[in-house]
């Protein structure tokens, strides 16, 4: 028997699931498999290649909507939108280079699935925030759809608040719909040099208080900033500026004046600061390697906190103006889990994004749940994937 089902349409998705709860089976749903190392170390019976189901079904540009099939990967639909000078104003991360792969190959339904928000989140929202509506096959084999074509839909529940960010375990997506934004005509990004954790954390909170609409704000420490091609040992603090050119200089000129008190000051232009945002999107300092990765979310304002009480032997990088933090620690006995958790405390929480599947099948690699947020959240699988025919196990055990 092959360990792979690969259906070629919507009615191929529903015959694969009636199939595996016929003969009990779990399934593993993957796209182009770009993030299949995140979570837990569970084992499934076959996996669902959803790659074959992939285009773009609906595209209005005026209409700032598009509608693609779930395994269509993420280059294509982001080289259809910037030939019309528009994009995805969540902005997502490609986790494929931070397990050793080539960029390029996630796919609109894992995107959604996974809730990747990159470093526009401070102003444009997460995924969720822009996924409009969905057809999808349930546990039960039963396809349904939820949504629709416009922004504002307040017909039922919001389910699609709900499949993002569960990771394939809840249902098969087989086609979405999100909504897109006009791309900024230009953007700099200012940069503040030299500055200690603590006090680059007072700067990007003071961009983020101005009326200079920043739409990212990022630390390099010194030790990584050299991904950046920073002079040695010198820390970075970035802010991005994007939007119509005269508006952009303007804003540009004011931020210098209210950062000029923190540190020297330089500027990128349009094409450096395109490059310098990709990399804080793509995690590229801890790119590949054997390091256990973490992807911690704080209140802004303790993100440096956070990193101290983590301790030696840690790298990071900041971004969300310090809410989210990019963690490297030695791929020890637990992944250094123990540390994470008792720096976040009640006021965080983390995700171990990458580490040997030993680490990831002996501790939480998703935030612990509190006991009644883990029974909704059972009940919620219950409701959707009764069987618990779909990634069981793969955010949290027993479910």
């Amino acid at each position: 028997m092959t360990s792979l089902l690969k259906p070629r349409d919507g009615k191929d998705v529903e015959a694969a699931v009636h199939w595996a709860l016929a003969e009990s089976k779990t399934l593993e749903i993957v796209g182009q498999g770009s993030k299949r190392g995140v979570g837990r170390a569970a084992q499934w019976d076959l996996s669902l290649d959803l790659s074959d189901l992939s285009g773009v079904t609906l595209y209005e540009p005026d209409e700032l909507i598009l509608s693609a099939k779930a395994g269509t990967p993420m280059a294509e639909i982001e080289a259809l939108l910037a030939a019309n000078n528009q994009e995805l104003a969540f902005e997502p991360v490609d986790y494929g280079p931070v397990f050793g792969a080539g960029p390029g190959r996630g796919t609109i339904g894992g995107v959604l699935g996974a809730n990747l928000s990159g470093p526009r989140r401070i102003k444009a929202g997460a995924a969720r925030d822009h996924f409009l509506g969905f057809t999808a096959v349930s546990g039960r084999a039963e396809t349904f759809k939820s949504g629709g074509r416009v922004v504002k839909n307040v017909t039922g529940y919001d389910l699609c608040k709900v499949m993002a960010g569960s990771w394939g375990t809840l249902a098969a997506l087989t086609d979405v719909t999100v909504k897109v934004l006009p791309r900024a005509e230009t953007e700099e990004t200012v940069l503040v040099l030299g500055l200690d954790d603590a006090t680059a954390a007072r700067a990007m909170s003071a961009a983020m208080g101005s009326s200079n609409d920043v739409s990212g704000a990022a630390h390099f420490p010194a030790p990584v900033a050299a991904s950046l091609q920073a002079e040695a040992g010198a820390a970075l603090t970035a802010l991005r500026l994007e939007g119509v050119a005269p508006s952009v200089v303007h804003r540009r000129r004011a931020l210098e004046v209210l950062l000029k008190s923190f540190g020297e000051i330089a500027v990128l232009e349009e094409g450096a600061s395109r490059d310098v945002w990709r990399v804080i999107r793509n995690v590229t300092p801890f790119t590949g390697g054997a390091r256990a990765l973490w992807r911690i979310s704080v209140a802004p304002t303790r993100g440096h906190e956070v990193a101290a009480a983590i301790g030696e032997g840690a790298e990071y990088v900041y971004d969300w103006a310090g809410g989210l933090i990019w963690v490297a620690l030695p791929a020890t006995e637990d992944g250094g889990a123990e540390r994470v958790r008792r720096a976040i405390a009640a006021n965080g929480h983390a995700t171990l994004i990458r580490a040997p599947a030993a680490i990831r099948a002996s501790v939480p690699v998703f935030e612990p749940q509190e006991p009644g947020l883990a029974a909704l959240t059972r009940r919620v699988k219950e409701s959707f994937d009764p069987k618990g025919i779909f990634g069981p196990g793969r955010m949290y055990a027993g479910i």
